[in-house]
């Protein structure tokens, strides 16, 4: 079986690669597991000190993977977004998503878990759930907590794109960059982190993410559920598979 995620340790910072390239980095089960594993090493890893979440491809992920939904179903994958944002909010190493490319629906639950997510300008998100008649159940626990209330409503309802430079604005992304900035962009935050002492930078992450963690462990397992039975519903059943025939097309 091919690899769908990479590890790379050098420096100090544990680089972990989206490479999945015949579903867009959708997230399928062998995607999420792999990422899980990585997310685990890294955290354990003493030369460790700082993780990256980035893609090998020009997209940065394209939500879950509607031919698994379609087939074997959610009930597995739904469970796994809650476990990737739970073990990047708890990995006790810093977390930075580095963005390029479009970002969509549970692939934004990545970014948003991240401690801190810089974004190239041509980077665009959008959560499509609704048009799915889905709801982005378990990717809201952290993303909402990014967002205003007007902004998430908006968001979350309309299902329409918005780019980088309205992520950051809207505090999804920490920082929006020209696309020819980003990687010297992410290599000046690694070098300002790598300066931390590994204790302080374990201690402060506990500080600010402690209600973040809580509300994980305390809604998580519901909102998997929520989000398994709505994928599995008649109605989502029927949107989804009429989307995949129009890729086909």
């Amino acid at each position: 079986m091919t690899e769908l995620v990479h590890l790379a340790v050098d420096g100090g910072v544990a680089t972990i690669t989206l490479d999945s390239p015949h579903n867009k980095n959708a997230l399928s089960q062998q995607l999420t597991g792999e990422l899980l594993e990585h997310l685990e090493s890294a955290g354990t890893d003493d030369s460790v000190r700082v993780v990256v979440i980035r893609s090998a491809l020009d997209v940065f992920c394209s939500g879950a993977d509607m031919s698994e939904a379609t087939t074997v179903g959610m009930g597995v994958g739904a469970q796994r977004m809650v476990d990737v944002q739970r073990a990047i909010v708890a990995n006790p190493k810093p977390v930075v998503a580095r963005v390029a490319g479009p970002v969509r629906a549970g692939g934004i639950g990545i970014v948003a878990a991240a401690d801190i997510s810089i974004g190239g300008e041509s980077a665009s998100f959008a959560l499509t759930e609704v048009r799915l008649g889905l709801a982005a159940a378990t990717i809201s626990l952290t993303v909402l907590p990014r967002l205003t209330d007007r902004a998430a409503a908006y968001t979350f309802l309309s299902g329409n794109p918005f780019d980088a430079l309205e992520a950051a604005r809207l505090g999804l992304l920490t920082l929006t960059v020209p696309d020819d900035e980003l990687d010297a962009s992410v290599g000046a935050l690694l070098i300002s982190l790598l300066k931390g002492v590994p204790q302080g930078l374990r201690e402060t992450k506990k500080l600010l993410n402690r209600e973040l963690l809580a509300d994980i462990d305390a809604r998580g397992k519901d909102l998997a559920e929520l989000s398994a039975s709505l994928f599995g519903s008649p109605a989502a059943q029927e949107a989804m598979l009429a989307f995949l025939n129009r890729k086909k097309n």
